[in-house]
């Protein structure tokens, strides 16, 4: 499982990325079930962008990425109407899941910078914790 220490840890890291980049992000990390273990929001970063950054890490935590999630939602009409209109589920960059060992402990998720920059972020996030 992923702890409170790591999940606060890649908090920081990813926010401290996004100040080094000059870009207003919030940060999420959440356990395996989806619920938040830690959470961060920079000051000049927009109130919505938390609930961004939440919904990213809990589809993340479907085992995909937030970016190979929003390519599966484009194969088929179906899938454009169904899961993209369900609650807790976003399809922007910037959500990553977090596997330990080939298990899936959990998924970070960042939002307020543009979807590549958010990636930049939720990755150094992870990659502070060894992840």
């Amino acid at each position: 499982m992923i702890t409170y220490s790591a999940a606060s840890t890649a908090v920081q890291a990813a926010i401290g990325h996004a100040q080094q980049n000059g870009w207003a992000v919030a940060a999420i990390v959440v356990d395996a079930s989806g619920h938040m273990l830690a959470a961060g929001r920079m000051d000049n970063a927009p109130a919505a962008v938390a609930g961004f950054a939440l919904d990213k890490a809990r589809t993340a935590v479907l085992g995909k990425s937030t970016q190979d999630f929003a390519k599966r939602m484009l194969s088929g009409p179906e899938l454009q109407l169904g899961m993209v209109n369900r609650p807790d589920i976003c399809a922007w960059e910037g959500g990553i899941p977090v596997h330990e060992n080939g298990v899936l402990i959990g998924a970070i998720g960042v939002s307020g910078a543009a979807g590549p920059e958010d990636v930049q972020c939720a990755k150094a996030g992870l990659a502070v914790i060894g992840l």
